[in-house]
């Protein structure tokens, strides 16, 4: 499994040793990003550009929170290499932070947060009974399906 900070591998003697990651952050791609978010069952992303000042600042504070949290895995999409994907998100302000857990996006806001801030949201985030949203999320839908088989004049199945 990837995750930042730690990475688990087995060795041929079948004894697992823990083998420590330097890299904080993985960079997310296309190609990647599928696999990465179904593997780690909590994900902060950071949608960022080099060109993107407030992004510049963010990126230590972002770096300071992976180094603090190696359990969570955190992530960055530069979006001037990986337009596609930041399309697929609908990101239209930078930098946008994104926290997918259990393969739910709870939270996506633009804007650099103060260390602070991110702390507290990191914190939050992890409080959550991932098992009440996805109920919260089943009703909407279910709900939302109800209202558009109203509008339509077909009966619910």
């Amino acid at each position: 499994m990837l995750r930042a900070g730690r990475s688990f591998t087995e060795n041929k003697q079948s004894s697992t040793q823990e083998v420590w990651n330097t890299v904080a952050t993985v960079e997310l791609t296309k190609e990647n990003f599928d696999r990465t978010v179904s593997e780690n069952s909590f994900v902060l992303i950071d949608f960022w550009a080099g060109w993107c000042r407030p992004c510049l600042q963010f990126a230590p504070v972002y770096e300071k929170a992976s180094e603090a949290n190696p359990d969570l895995l955190f992530a960055k999409v530069d979006t001037e290499a990986q337009q596609e994907l930041a399309g697929a998100f609908q990101i239209s302000s930078i930098p946008t932070l994104m926290i997918v857990r259990d393969q739910v996006a709870i939270f996506s806001q633009p804007g650099a947060l103060p260390e602070a801030a991110l702390t507290d949201l990191i914190a939050q985030a992890r409080a959550l009974d991932m098992d009440e949203v996805r109920t919260k999320i089943a009703a909407e839908k279910s709900g939302a399906d109800g209202a558009a088989a109203e509008e339509s004049g077909t009966p619910e199945a």
